[in-house]
């Protein structure tokens, strides 16, 4: 169900030591919100944002949502609110940024009690961002406050979380997202199944399926190309390769497609059909999973992750995609 205090589906331990900390003075200067991608880490960073500056905060620990304050930060244009976040998909936050937003956080509010810093995938943080930021954590400023986002807190400076209050998000309980969607959206059941399944119990992903029809007809297609495939020869694979790279920014999107597709193959074979995402393609799922050995579908899960790695370290694109498809199965 969809929280009646901070207007956020789920998370509901997270927001009640949230209210705590704003209820009882004690704020801390900095918070590290780690979790899954849009499982809803940057939502309650602004709802946190707006708790402990709302004009009107109901128990000092509720933000109205109404206030110009409130729909400023909801908005992130508030004059106290400082957004930092990678300059493009895939790309890195650097040091320059982070100077920037220094210098800002020693200005006296405007109009709000705390300032307040949104640091966001700061995973993608170069070494020398990293380091300038600890030193503004080591003495933070009067006044403000810190709010990091991170998929995984070990990809961050040990010291950085050891100054920062940690908190961790999981995926919202799949009843609770769908009911709390299809009171929120008002859409039938079976489409709140749908986008419930695909969406790992992640309420950002989720909110951009509903809003962006695009992503799902996108997803399908390049699930579509993963069957297709699987049933072509060596040159159809190197032809597709040299078409895909083309779209240098689809390549990451497109393998988290099919990495949610082979873990859900990988599942099937385990028999764990309950946290299968892909419902929608059960059946071709279900054959994969009884046509291929148990280990070969954690090798392309595996393979998957690999080729993750490499184009995260710059290695040429289309050279690490032909490796994955020649590393798939041949199904015909």
């Amino acid at each position: 169900m969809r929280n009646n205090n901070w207007q956020i589906i789920g998370h509901e331990w997270v927001i009640k030591s949230l209210r705590q900390h704003v209820s009882g003075g004690n704020i801390k200067h900095a918070y590290l919100f780690t979790g899954p991608e849009s499982v809803g880490k940057r939502t309650v960073a602004i709802r946190f944002a707006q708790a402990v500056n709302c004009l009107n905060s109901t128990g000092n620990d509720v933000p109205c949502l109404d206030c110009k304050t409130c729909g400023q930060i909801e908005r992130m244009v508030h004059p106290d609110l400082t957004i930092v976040k990678p300059g493009n998909t895939g790309g890195s936050l650097k040091v320059e940024q982070i100077r920037e937003f220094q210098y800002s956080l020693h200005l006296a509010p405007n109009n709000a009690v705390f300032r307040v810093a949104i640091l966001l995938d700061f995973e993608n943080a170069t070494e020398n961002a990293s380091n300038a930021l600890l030193k503004t954590l080591e003495e933070p400023p009067d006044n403000v406050v810190i709010l990091i986002t991170a998929e995984n807190a070990e990809r961050l400076l040990p010291t950085i979380i050891s100054r920062c209050e940690v908190i961790h998000l999981r995926p919202v309980p799949k009843d609770t997202l769908n009911a709390g969607i299809q009171n929120l959206w008002k859409i039938s059941p079976e489409e709140a199944d749908l986008l419930t399944q695909i969406s790992g119990g992640r309420p950002g992903y989720c909110f951009n399926l509903y809003q962006s029809p695009e992503l799902l007809e996108q997803r399908r297609k390049w699930i579509d190309d993963m069957n297709r495939l699987l049933a072509s020869n060596r040159i159809e694979r190197f032809s597709y390769a040299e078409e895909v790279v083309k779209q240098r920014n689809q390549l990451i999107p497109l393998l988290k497609t099919w990495l949610g597709f082979w873990r859900d193959v990988m599942l099937r074979s385990r028999d764990i059909d309950s946290q299968i995402t892909n419902i929608d393609y059960f059946e071709s799922i279900d054959q994969l999973a009884q046509n291929l050995q148990k280990d070969k579908t954690l090798q392309v899960v595996c393979l998957l992750d690999d080729t993750f790695y490499h184009l995260e370290r710059n290695v040429n694109p289309r050279l690490a995609i032909e490796d994955l498809l020649l590393g798939l199965p041949f199904t015909s």
